[in-house]
């Protein structure tokens, strides 16, 4: 998470303005019903940014679900960066200094000018092999970004590195990303959000995006029976909420919007309903902010606010930068349509669309959402932390199991988080425990409690899983949450972990099975349920790892699942 936020603060005036102005000197073009796309040309891959598929979500349509674009576009120029949607950095009526001034500074017009920010952000990019033809029909691997549902674009992820590895393995493909309205423009929740039918409007988003690549990518030679939808985080946990929109209804058409599913980092996230009253104080914070709490309409109010004055409103809340910010301000939550209920029990009903998927994480995910809470020393502190702030529907005494099973005062050090570094790395007292627990709950473990419930639901539907341990020797952070975009989108370092993952990714892309034809170079990868083993990925190597480390911890996060909601 801290490598989306520096990217977003150093090298986003970059991607926004930059690129605008270094065009690339070589275009083409694609036709499509609306419009007229023109792309750029390099390194023989063409790139067609910021497409835009709805109506802008300003004025009257904020907050709204989004309209589809019906309008022509004529000439469209797709060769700068798609415009970012709105970003929630950290707050700017933060008690920290740090957090407020940050905010502050996130949220000056100029700012919002430099990095590119606009409400009218809902576009896709497609990405693919030069001189491609219409009947082409490649497989299309649908990117959907992370940032914790508060931050990202669609422009952070350059897809030009993957679509030239699989030209380089001959498997050619189509590199669709899509921008999706996030923080309170995308996830703000309450009941009068739900009266309005304004419910996860980013989930919405998402899915209008695979309505355009279901109407349009053929035009750029790709085929739209053969979708699979991938993500990173938050677009993690997005790929299955596409999953489970609707109860698990993903046809359009009268077709499938997409025949497989990649989650890296994340799975399900069970939240308490859009109506709770953990959602609604947030809602009404963002009222109070925003100066509508006197208005008979507090929702039509927030419409009406001028943009700095509401994107202020929806970042008053806690951050992620934040001793709060674990717990998510802004998240999808069941809403009774949209969501008919949380994600974990719409998988235990088997309410989703049972596709073949790839699930995996890196081996410390908890170390980068340990850092901002310093104070947090001993097991009540760490207790009532996740009592209070994270995990507010499980009681003291549940969590306080929980906590158990990951030893105390040595053993938390040498056992703790990043996982097999000794003594090294316990950067505060508590550290190392804390990013072991979190880690586990919110992903490593909790993506064993979802093979495990997967399987049990739709045993014929084959699934994988991976652990990424390629970094650890990070100081203080190990392999930690976000690694996996380094090594596949950036190959950062382009060594064994990031080919291979990126030739497993490839062939599961073109066949829903990671192995394909690996002629030998890499070994197999078998469905994790047939030993629950796991492919653990390091720096120069590939290896199985049997899938039963941190037991005892994990009994508890399956036993108290239903409680631990946010």
């Amino acid at each position: 998470m801290m490598l989306k936020v520096a990217f977003l603060l150093c090298a986003s005036a970059g991607f926004a303005s930059a690129g605008l102005i270094n065009r690339a000197s070589e275009t083409a073009t694609v036709a499509i019903p609306q419009a007229t796309i023109l792309g750029s040309v390099n390194d023989n891959v063409e790139s067609f940014n910021g497409i835009p598929f709805a109506e802008p979500p300003t004025g009257p349509l904020r907050l709204k679900p989004p309209q589809r674009l019906k309008r022509s576009l004529g000439l469209f120029d797709g060769t700068g960066s798609a415009p970012a949607c709105p970003q929630f950095i950290s707050s700017p009526d933060s008690t920290e200094f740090l957090e407020s001034i940050l905010g502050s500074l996130a949220n000056l017009p100029w700012i919002q000018n430099v990095t590119g920010q606009t409400e009218d952000c809902l576009s896709i990019t497609v990405t693919r092999p030069a001189g491609l033809s219409a009947d082409a029909k490649l497989p299309v691997l649908f990117w959907i970004f992370g940032g914790a549902f508060e931050l990202g674009w669609s422009s952070m992820y350059d897809g030009t590195s993957l679509v030239k590895h699989g030209i380089s393995i001959d498997k050619p493909f189509i590199f669709v990303a899509v921008n999706y309205r996030v923080g309170g423009f995308g996830f703000l929740a309450g009941k009068e959000i739900l009266a309005d039918g304004a419910a996860n409007l980013g989930l919405l988003d998402q899915r209008m995006g695979l309505q355009w690549v279901a109407d349009n990518i053929a035009s750029f030679g790709g085929d739209p029976e053969k979708v699979t939808i991938w993500g990173e985080s938050a677009g993690s946990i997005s790929v299955f909420d596409q999953m489970a929109l609707f109860g698990g209804d993903h046809m359009y058409k009268g077709k499938p919007l997409f025949r497989a599913g990649i989650m890296s980092s994340g799975c399900t996230v069970p939240a308490e309903p859009i109506d709770s009253a953990r959602a609604q104080a947030v809602y009404d914070d963002v009222v109070e902010a925003g100066g509508c709490a006197d208005a008979s309409d507090t929702l039509e109010c927030l419409r009406g606010l001028d943009y700095i004055d509401f994107l202020n409103a929806v970042t008053t809340p806690a951050g992620l930068l934040s001793y709060a910010g674990v717990a998510l301000t802004f998240l999808p939550r069941p809403d009774g349509r949209v969501l008919p209920d949380s994600p974990d029990v719409l998988l235990q009903q088997g309410k989703y669309a049972p596709v073949p998927f790839i699930l995996g994480d890196q081996e410390d995910e908890g170390t980068l959402f340990s850092l901002f809470q310093p104070n947090i020393t001993s097991k009540e502190d760490l207790v009532g932390y996740l009592h209070d702030i994270v995990w507010k529907s499980a009681s003291e005494d549940e969590l306080s199991e929980l906590v158990d099973t990951y030893n105390d005062g040595f053993a938390a050090i040498t056992e703790g988080s990043p996982f097999r570094t000794g003594l090294l790395n316990n950067v505060f007292p508590g550290f190392k425990r804390r990013a072991a627990l979190l880690g586990d709950v919110l992903f490593t473990l909790s993506r064993r409690a979802f093979l495990e419930t997967a399987n049990e639901v739709n045993p014929a539907v084959p699934s994988w899983s991976y652990l990424g341990t390629y970094d650890h020797g990070t100081p203080i952070l190990g392999t930690f949450h976000g690694s996996d975009l380094l090594q596949v989108f950036f190959g950062i370092f382009d060594n064994y972990a990031a080919q291979s993952t990126r030739t497993y990714l490839v062939n599961f892309l073109y066949s829903m099975d990671p192995n394909g034809d690996l002629s030998g170079e890499y070994p197999e990868w078998p469905q994790w349920v047939k030993a629950r083993e796991i492919l653990n990925i390091q720096a120069d190597k590939v290896s199985l790892l049997k899938d039963d480390f941190r037991s005892d911890s994990y009994e508890v996060i399956k036993k108290l699942s239903g409680a631990l909601r946010l």
